[in-house]
């Protein structure tokens, strides 16, 4: 198949969307080409099947610029592609509709989020097909929509050297945007609660902000830990490209993922990938953990609650942390990871 792809960012070194490019590579694998369309390109290296476009966001250029250079790319290309990809931004399915549509171009969406936006419904109107990571991440009902899971390189994403850790502290991570949908609040009050019977507490918090009311509540957020004292317990890591987040996630015993955006969060599965329990409160994930929910997962914002899981899980001790880790990686394996993830969109697509 030749295969075009929209997606926002190009960018090997990208802490949130650095995953796109491991995605292309594997998608080289199994196409004849693929042309990737994006609104701003970074660092990359794909074979010479796949042919980068920037609409020009990294040099400044206009909006009015950038809609100028997608349609004279979808249009240059058009003999280089017979199905359009579209990730997560569904404007780009309205914008090219109809043209990919008189060209007789399959065009699908990937979307993996719980709002649901005006552009969302025109958009799931106008694509032939709509891939998405849970029943959760598409709230619209359709029959265009096919659930495939997520797409982790459980290649990268592994268990390694459980030898060669220091255990004289828990070590929590929590991996995500800093941003009010995030929820550290939830997770800082039951620090809080914690460092009470446990010394040896060490909470990483991974992510960055991403707009200005983000960046606000992220010194909301320092603020509160400085005021309880947590300073030398909670890090403020910042933003970690997709590609070294492993010896992060390698590195500790525990994920905590306090989302309340409603849709299935990656990190979690590149978490569980990596063998570490995972304590959450997304309403996505009963669709992932199954016989494992009740242990994992707590009420949405009860600080209280996710604290008593969290002791729950430094009571297991390490071999009971280790067994329930490999059960987590086997689910990613089985059914998120890249390879399969690929070869059931183009399944799709070819159909």
């Amino acid at each position: 198949m030749k295969l075009l792809i929209i997606t926002q960012k190009v960018d090997s070194d990208d802490d949130v969307l650095g995953f796109m490019h491991a995605w292309i590579s594997e998608f080289a694998k199994a196409c004849e080409r693929v042309t990737v369309i994006c609104l701003q390109q970074g660092k990359y290296h794909f074979p010479e099947n796949v042919k980068v476009l920037s609409l020009g966001k990294e040099t400044g250029k206009s909006r009015l610029k950038y809609l100028f250079n997608f349609y004279r790319y979808i249009w240059q290309e058009r003999k280089n592609y017979e199905a359009a990809f579209v990730h997560m931004n569904e404007v780009y399915v309205m914008l090219g509709w109809l043209g990919w549509k008189l060209g007789r171009k399959k065009i699908s969406l990937w979307y993996a989020h719980g709002h649901v936006s005006f552009s969302l419904k025109i958009a799931a109107k106008l694509a032939d097909v709509i891939f998405t990571s849970t029943k959760s991440g598409f709230r619209l009902p359709s029959k265009k929509v096919r659930v495939i899971g997520q797409g982790i390189d459980a290649n990268k994403f592994q268990i390694k050297n459980y030898e060669l850790r220091i255990n004289d502290k828990f070590k929590i991570v929590s991996v995500g945007r800093i941003s009010p949908s995030k929820d550290y609040a939830t997770l800082i009050n039951a620090t809080a609660i914690l460092t009470k019977e446990y010394a040896g507490i060490e909470v990483n918090i991974i992510g960055g902000p991403a707009t200005a009311a983000d960046q606000n509540y992220l010194k909301e957020t320092r603020q509160s830990v400085k005021d309880k004292n947590l300073g030398q317990i909670i890090k403020f890591i910042g933003p970690v490209a997709n590609k070294n987040l492993v010896s992060y996630l390698q590195a500790a015993d525990l994920f905590v993922n306090m989302s309340r955006t409603g849709s299935l969060d990656k990190a979690m599965l590149e978490a569980a990938a990596c063998g570490l329990p995972i304590l959450t409160c997304n309403e996505a994930m009963p669709e992932v953990l199954g016989p494992y929910t009740d242990k994992l997962m707590y009420e949405t914002g009860n600080s209280r609650q996710l604290t008593d899981k969290i002791k729950s899980c430094i009571m297991w001790g390490e071999k009971e942390r280790r067994r329930l880790g490999y059960e987590l990686r086997k689910i990613v394996v089985q059914k998120h990871s890249l390879p399969e993830f690929i070869k059931k969109i183009l399944s799709i697509l070819n159909n």
